[in-house]
């Protein structure tokens, strides 16, 4: 079976969430994190690879998507979707644009379009400006985001830094209208020269259209929210097997950790939520006497609290406390500190016997599931923005919660921790 639908995730939460959709609406998907995974799977109609590449080195960025794209396109996959976030974080150097020039060139796409829109999460694009709920992206808390601060809401701009490649608007009148007036449209953009294309979306009528607009196209990107409207679509055009695919996640009972390590908000009062109940370990970044010090003195800490249930670990912090850890170590310097000692902690842990792990902020997610070098993982059905689940194959799974530092329940780890222990349907 040739893959219906390929996506290239740039962070785990992202591509997990995005197969949880694809999950939902019955289609059998498979998720990898390594582009040689590629290979080892079985037919699917859908394949998500998933790789820690958002905030890398923009030519590593494009290296390793580029391995992700022809490890898919060899499979005769019929579809390549560019996942990224739905706030379009990047900065000048990238990777947005770097990646999707190379996407460009690999699938021979003429044109192809960006589509960040979530409006189930108020994040919105209205004139080519990108909107968090009311507030402009620039005016909203993102723009003290530590590692892809974003400081200017017009996107046209924001990608034409990004790439050589020229930048048009598909403005909301036309998308609104969809059918021949949105194809039009396009049409007189592209021969204009504009290869690019920002589509406006502020709600799902919108989404409908993009995706039927785009639905044939060889290459695609955007945000997850926008591939849970092409099902149906697949499904009219026969592409599909007649019968959704259904699947469980099995019960796993080992011991429970949360590892944190997204500053957003929503983390931090999650984190107070799960401190009403079970303990709660904070690192403090600005004055470690070692990374190996921090682990070893958080492993003392968390082995006698296991013993009575799940913990969490975090070096998440407020605004301020990360402006003084990148202030002594460097914005990169800062973020590759704690991911380090996020993702050495997962590997003890799991050698002390912690089989669920739920863990917040993408870069996070990447640094943990490569330290336990998972490739491939089962993906459960799509439990809300932001959110994935899933558990590892073979005789010793691992339970997984990913999730995006600015989503998702306030009372998500207890939630999450207690889902695994009982499994469920996908």
């Amino acid at each position: 079976m040739k893959p219906v639908f390929g996506v290239i995730a740039d962070d785990l939460t992202g591509g997990m969430e995005t197969a949880a959709m694809l999950v939902a609406a019955g289609i059998d998907c498979a998720f990898v994190t390594d582009a040689a995974a590629v290979t080892e799977l079985g037919d699917a109609e859908a394949i998500v690879v998933a790789q820690k590449t958002r905030v890398i080195v923009s030519n590593e960025a494009v290296t390793r998507s580029e391995a992700a794209a022809q490890a898919l396109l060899a499979r005769g996959t019929r579809q390549l979707f560019f996942k990224y976030c739905a706030t379009f974080d990047s900065t000048d150097r990238g990777n947005i644009g770097p990646v999707s020039d190379m996407l460009m060139q690999v699938t021979a796409a003429a044109h192809t379009g960006f589509c960040p829109s979530a409006p189930d999460l108020k994040r919105t694009v209205y004139n080519g400006y990108l909107f968090y709920g009311t507030q402009l992206i620039s005016e909203s808390p993102k723009r003290h985001d530590p590692l892809t601060p974003m400081t200017d809401p017009d996107l046209v701009r924001v990608l034409g830094r990004q790439t050589h490649i020229k930048v048009g608007l598909l403005a909301h009148p036309v998308v609104r209208a969809g059918g021949a007036a949105l194809q039009d449209a396009t049409d007189a953009l592209v021969a204009g020269g504009m290869r690019y294309l920002i589509t406006d979306a502020i709600d799902e009528i919108d989404l409908d259209h993009i995706a039927a607009l785009t639905c044939d196209w060889p290459l695609m990107t955007g945000n997850a929210t926008l591939v849970r409207h092409y099902p149906p679509l697949w499904r009219s055009k026969g592409l599909l097997s007649p019968n959704p695919h259904r699947r469980e996640l099995p019960a796993v009972r080992g011991a429970g950790v949360v590892l944190a390590g997204s500053c957003a908000e929503r983390t931090l009062e999650q984190l107070a939520d799960f401190e009403r109940s079970r303990p709660v370990l904070r690192i403090d970044l600005t004055t470690p006497e070692s990374a190996q010090c921090a682990v070893e003195q958080a492993l003392a800490w968390a082995e006698p609290h296991l013993k009575d249930g799940p913990v969490a670990i975090a070096t998440s912090a407020l605004p301020e406390t990360v402006a003084a850890v990148q202030a002594r170590l460097g914005r990169e310097k800062a973020a590759e500190l704690a991911e380090h000692i996020l993702g050495e902690l997962a590997l003890a842990l799991h050698a002390m016997g912690v089989r669920r792990f739920v863990v917040a902020g993408g870069e996070t997610s990447g640094a943990v599931i490569e330290r336990l070098d998972i490739r491939k993982l089962r993906v459960g059905s799509y439990g809300g923005p932001g959110i994935g689940n899933a558990v590892t194959l073979g005789d010793d799974p691992v339970a997984l919660c990913l999730k995006s530092g600015k989503l998702g329940p306030v009372d998500l780890f207890t939630r999450a921790l207690n889902d695994m222990w009982t499994g469920g349907t996908a």
